[in-house]
This record gives structure tokens, C-alpha cells and sequence, in this order.
């Protein structure tokens, strides 16, 4: 009997070695499998006849094999099957790469249905690798509004629509917690129904209907745990950080450039806030490269200088081993001492000597350290503080509430510490305020004045020479270049470059003389952290990698940011890879590479040109995508937003105004026991984590 707990290796056509993929997904039960969501749709509901095909268009197309064969591309050293379809209008040539065994399992006389974009070469238009279906079957991946999820290697959109058909009719099983006064109130749909829309919607009402069902969930939980927090922290008491004038003015002067006026203006108000016996809790936006780090270090050294602890917690190991490196320099020879804990780093004061475990442990236990930097490996049940009273949160948008809230609960007795959230993803103010109302707010706008503006361009196919010759320049001139691709491993399925295929060809056809390095999130720590030293030091010329550098990486010598298939990026993240270069005086670029020659495609990259402001990206973002857009570029910076949009005000509002309700009302809870445990069940969650 399958149930919503039974493993995924129970169910029909899912052996060990899918099991193993989809674990990657974090997918190891049918209830899993359930709330894994499409991010986009493909819209083949037309029907489109041969003769009106137009290029650069995707669309479904229905008809009869004609002709069918295999060959052998000695260049390409792969085998293509290709076939002539006809539909009584016209004849289609389609092409498939590497499936010989297509020959077999298509035959002449066959009527298929056909989804793919419409492409053409010299022989005339042609399909390229398209999906197919034998007509006449139930259509799942060619016909109608057919969903599209995130995949992991080797796993393809076939396959886990396949798997979640077969287990849809469970979705009546997953209880549905959002109180029914809630639901009637605002005109939700039902989970069980929400579900099974979201999966396989017949129109586009569907997917609006279970979209605003499901984004709401998302929206709420977030609300109801900030306001249940806030509850607490207002409740609660905090250690004063008395301001020492002439200290933090001698370390200000000691610094080797100077403050922008924002700097400045957001560091008052953060050790004006520290200074009082009710806790604060501040969001710090800032855009890529503004300088939000030093602002922190102010209210940390003000921390240490009044004998008390402060945490700064990071997404990554590299960017906290490079904060710990940073921070050591700019303390130079002041007694302030510092601890590095990650899941491969442990380090006192500097990165001589790696240390125990349990000696790191006792260190910070026991008040030896002032500043302790690191990733999730701070929120683990056996790290303990003697006196935090600071707590800084790098890439805030990383970490969800209740990871905050995990390293909050690590103090003494019943005092709750100062908290700092930090964001480089450009937030509009009124979306801070309905998204995180248990936060004030500061912003820095302004750029240090020794940056100059990072020149963009998008590159299509015919140009991609001249980039390479501008990258070589640029080496010869003794700055570096970052490669940034979608994927790490090849796939015929996406058609996007991977970081391993493009690494060989770079190395051996396009730079052979040059250094060239790859990173990737498979690697093991050590290595990227290596790898990333390496790139520091100069020793590599150009790194290849993908969303490891996205955030906090910092190589003033680099002056190249080459985008691979930039299409596929949201504007947030294209901004975030961007702000990688520009670090120093040295002129940078951003090259935007692109095969795509969609219209709209072109014009939202051409923003990236427009703009160099993440605030004004973040409003042409929304231009292009518009409230509740199903066919726009994965959202990328608030893992927790699967469904909702961030600038969804209207659904935005009703989330945190019923929220407010259900605490005024039944603060503990005790009423809505479903409720209740859906926000155990996220707590246990970060607990195992």
C-alpha cells in the first residue's frame, strides 16, 4: 500500500541509482514528491500545423513518421537519429542526439506528438531534440500546459512527471493546516486541489488559482513565525554595547580607504541600537560591492571592546574563511580574538594551525574568543557561547527564519541578542517591511568612490571571439576572468554549457597557454577552498565555476565576469556575478553570453546594460516578469519562496494580516494543534540540519 511516508525507491519504474538522483532534490518520499513544485510551464495547448511554423518559437506538433534512420557524426563522434514528420500541411525535419535506440521504438506510420523549439541550419527549418509522446496516449510532456522542475544530473522532466502522475490521486492525504476560517476568508482553494493544479493544470486559471494557494502557505508561515519571534524578542532582555567614541574613530582612521556617507549614517544607527537593553533586530540592505561588511565590523568591535561575544554567521565556507582572513588584516595588531568554525574549517586567530573540535568548542564556551565566524556549523547543538550578545547574519536571504532564530537561542539565561541581518539582494523598502516587519531597516546606496562602472555587454555566438580576445588581453595585462556556467555536468537534455565540458574546451582549444582552474559545489571543501586561494594568489588566470562565486567572493585582480548562457539567470543573480569584478581600480567587464533570440529574452538582458543599480534591476525584473508570472527565469535568493512572488504585495499583506489575526487571537496556537505542528515540523527540520 503506498502512502504519502513510502520511499520513492517503493514506487513503479524507480530503481536505486533515480532513488539516488532524486535524493539530491531532497525527494526521498511520495510526500516529497507531492510539494516539488514546477517553476515554469511550457504552454503547447495550440496546436501548430507544419506550414505556419515559425522560428524561434516552441510549440507542440502532431504527425506521421514519414521517414526514420540513424547515422554516425564522425566530427561530432555521436550518433543522430533523424526523422521526416508530416501532418497533410508540410514536412518537418527532427533531429535527436545520441538515442539510437529512437529507430527502434519509433517506426514509419507512427503518429507522434512533438514539443521543441523550431530551429533552422541548412537544410531548412528543424526540430532539435525535441520531446515526444505517440499521439492518441495520454500526453504529459507535449501537449497542454506541461510543467517543468529543477533536475538534478541525469534525472529528466519525463521522468518525474511520470513519477508524480503516478502518485497524484495521494495528494487528498497531505493534511491541510491553514485553518478553514483563513482559507474561506481570503478565497483559497484547498491543499489536496492546489496540488494537484499546480502539477497538471488544464488551463491557466489553474495554475493562477493554485499558485496564490501555495504562495500563501509560503508567505504565511514566514509572517507567523517573524510575528511569534518578535513576541519573544520584545519580551525579552539584552546586554547594552556601550558606543566608544575615540576607539572606533582610531580604528575608522586606521582603515586604508574612507567611509561613504551611508556607511557611516547605518553604522550610527546600528550602535545607537546596540546601546540599549531591548534588543535590536535590523535588516542591512546594500548593494553588490557597497561595503555592508565594515558596517558590521564597527557594531563586532564595539561588541569584543565591551568583553562580550559576537556571532557572524555565512552561507558558505569560502566566504567565511575569506571574512576571517579580512577581518584578522583590519584588527591588525589589536587584542581581539577571533575563532573560524565550519564544517572542514576550525581556526583561532589566524590560519596557521587547524585546531580540534572539542578545543574550538571549549574556546567559545568559555569566552577565549570575541568573534566567531562561520556557516550552519554555528547552529549545531554542541556549540556553545559564553556571552553573545551580537549576532550578525551575511546573505540573511540564505538562511531561513528559523535558522536565525536557531542561533538567537544561543545565549545565556533570558537574554536575547542584538541581531543584524545582511542582504545584497535588492529588496524594495516596501517589501522589507511586509517580508521581514520584525526588522528595521538601514540601506546603503552609495559605492565606494574608487570604483569605476563595470562595462556590460551581451555577447551573441558571432562575437564570442572577440570576448576570448578581450579576456586574453586582459591576462596579459595581469588580471584574471571568472567563467561562469548554469550547470557542472554535461546534459542533452538543457542545452546549457556545463562547468566540466567547458573547463576541457577552454584548457585545450581556446586559452592552452594560460592557467585555467574549475570549482564547483561537488568539490570537497578543502578543494574549493584551495582552488580559491589559488585564484587569491594569482596562480590561475581564468577560474571556470558555477553559483559558488556568486556570493561574497572577493578578487579586486579580477576584471572579467564571462556569463554562459545568460538567459537562463534571473537579473538578482546576473547582478550578483557581476558585482565579482569591479573590486578595485581596474576597468572590468561583464560579458552576458547568449545563443537566445527571443525578443523579450533580449530585452530583459538588455536592463543588465541599462542598469548598475541591483534597486533598479530589481524593478525592470519585475516589469519583465509581472505579479504572478508562471513563464518567467527562476527566482533565485529566498530558497524558501518556492511558489510566491516577492512582489506580490497584495498576497503579501493578507499572509502577514492573517498571521496577526491567528496570534491576537490564539497566540500559543492551542486552537489550530495542525497548525501548530506544521511549524514543529520546520523547527525539528532546522534541528536535524
Amino acid at each position: 500500500m503506498i502512502g504519502l511516508t513510502t520511499k520513492i525507491a517503493g514506487l513503479n519504474r524507480v530503481g536505486q541509482a533515480t532513488a539516488r538522483k532524486l535524493e539530491k532534490l531532497d525527494i526521498q518520499t511520495v510526500r516529497d514528491l507531492l510539494l516539488y513544485f514546477p517553476f515554469r510551464y511550457d504552454d503547447f495547448s495550440e496546436q501548430v500545423k507544419i506550414a505556419d511554423l515559425v522560428l524561434g518559437s516552441r510549440v507542440n506538433v502532431t504527425g506521421e513518421i514519414e521517414l526514420i534512420n540513424n547515422k554516425k557524426s564522425p566530427r561530432a563522434r555521436m550518433n543522430i537519429t533523424e526523422a521526416l514528420i508530416s501532418d497533410g500541411s508540410d514536412f518537418l525535419r527532427v533531429v535527436w542526439f545520441n538515442q539510437p535506440f529512437l529507430s527502434k521504438t519509433l517506426k514509419v506510420g507512427d503518429r507522434i506528438s512533438l514539443a521543441g523549439k523550431i530551429e533552422e541550419d541548412f537544410q531548412g527549418k528543424v526540430m532539435k531534440a525535441p520531446v515526444y509522446e505517440k499521439a492518441g496516449s495520454q500526453t504529459l510532456h507535449t501537449d497542454g500546459l506541461v510543467p517543468n522542475y529543477h533536475l538534478t544530473a541525469n534525472l529528466t522532466q519525463k521522468q518525474l512527471r511520470f513519477l508524480i502522475g503516478q502518485v497524484i490521486n495521494l495528494a487528498k492525504l497531505v493534511p491541510d493546516w491553514l485553518p478553514k476560517q483563513i482559507r474561506k476568508e481570503y478565497g483559497l482553494i484547498d491543499l489536496t486541489e492546489a496540488i494537484k493544479k499546480i502539477h497538471f493544470p488544464n488551463n491557466q486559471k489553474d495554475i493562477e488559482l493554485a499558485r496564490e494557494r501555495i504562495g500563501f502557505d509560503e508567505l504565511f508561515l514566514i509572517q507567523l513565525q517573524a510575528q511569534m519571534i518578535r513576541a519573544k524578542i520584545k519580551a525579552g532582555q539584552t546586554r547594552p554595547i556601550n558606543f566608544l567614541e575615540q576607539e572606533t574613530k582610531d580604528f575608522v582612521n586606521s582603515l586604508p580607504w574612507q567611509l561613504t556617507d551611508d556607511q557611516r549614517r547605518s553604522a550610527w544607527e546600528i550602535l545607537q541600537a546596540i546601546n540599549k537593553d531591548k534588543p535590536m533586530t535590523r535588516l542591512l540592505e546594500g548593494d553588490v560591492g557597497s561595503g555592508k561588511t565594515i558596517v558590521a565590523v564597527l557594531a563586532m568591535l564595539n561588541t569584543a571592546l565591551n568583553h562580550l561575544q559576537s556571532a557572524l554567521m555565512v552561507p558558505t565556507e569560502i566566504l567565511a574563511k575569506q571574512h576571517f582572513e579580512s577581518l584578522g588584516k583590519l584588527f591588525g595588531g589589536m587584542k581581539i580574538k577571533m575563532a573560524l568554525l565550519t564544517r572542514s574549517h576550525r581556526y583561532l586567530n589566524n590560519l596557521e594551525q587547524k585546531i580540534s573540535k572539542p578545543k574550538i568548542i571549549e574556546a567559545i564556551k568559555s569566552g577565549a574568543v570575541d568573534i566567531i565566524i562561520g556557516t550552519h556549523a554555528l547552529i549545531q547543538e554542541d556549540v556553545e557561547f559564553q556571552d553573545l550578545s551580537f549576532v550578525v547574519i551575511d546573505e540573511q536571504h540564505r538562511f531561513g527564519v528559523e535558522q536565525r532564530q536557531a542561533l538567537m537561542k544561543k545565549t545565556k539565561e533570558h537574554f536575547v541578542p542584538h541581531l543584524l541581518s545582511m542582504t545584497a539582494t535588492p529588496i524594495p523598502r516596501s517589501l522589507a517591511l511586509a517580508m521581514y516587519d520584525d526588522l528595521d531597516i538601514s540601506i546603503i546606496k552609495q559605492m565606494p568612490k574608487d570604483r569605476q562602472k563595470i562595462i556590460t555587454k551581451i555577447v551573441k555566438s558571432s562575437a564570442r571571439q572577440q570576448a576570448y580576445a578581450d579576456i586574453s588581453k586582459q591576462v596579459a595585462e595581469g588580471r584574471q576572468a571568472f567563467v561562469v556556467c548554469p550547470l557542472i555536468d554535461e546534459s542533452d537534455q538543457l542545452g546549457a554549457k556545463s562547468v566540466k565540458e567547458e573547463y576541457d574546451r577552454l584548457k585545450k582549444t581556446v586559452w592552452p597557454d594560460l592557467r585555467i582552474g574549475m570549482i564547483h559545489g561537488k568539490l570537497k571543501s578543502e578543494e574549493k577552498a584551495q582552488i580559491m586561494e589559488d585564484f587569491n594568489q594569482g596562480k590561475i588566470d581564468v577560474l571556470v565555476a558555477t553559483a559558488v562565486v556568486e556570493v561574497g567572493i572577493d578578487v579586486p585582480n579580477a576584471t572579467v565576469m564571462m556569463i554562459e548562457n545568460a538567459e537562463r539567470f534571473g537579473l538578482a543573480q546576473l547582478h550578483q556575478y557581476r558585482g565579482r569584478v569591479g573590486r578595485s581600480q581596474y576597468q572590468s567587464f561583464c560579458f552576458l553570453m547568449t545563443n537566445e533570440a527571443d525578443e523579450t529574452e533580449n530585452q530583459r538582458l538588455q536592463a543588465m546594460l541599462t542598469y548598475d543599480s541591483g534597486f533598479d534591476l530589481a524593478k525592470a525584473d519585475l516589469k519583465f516578469r509581472g505579479p504572478g508570472e508562471v513563464y518567467g527565469k527562476l527566482q533565485k535568493g529566498f530558497p524558501q519562496l518556492r511558489v510566491a512572488s516577492l512582489y506580490d504585495f497584495v498576497l503579501m499583506k493578507q499572509a502577514k494580516d492573517a498571521a496577526t489575526k491567528i496570534l491576537t487571537i490564539d497566540p500559543d496556537l492551542k486552537e489550530s494543534s495542525e497548525l501548530k505542528e506544521k511549524i514543529g515540523e520546520i523547527e525539528d527540520k532546522v534541528r536535524l540540519e
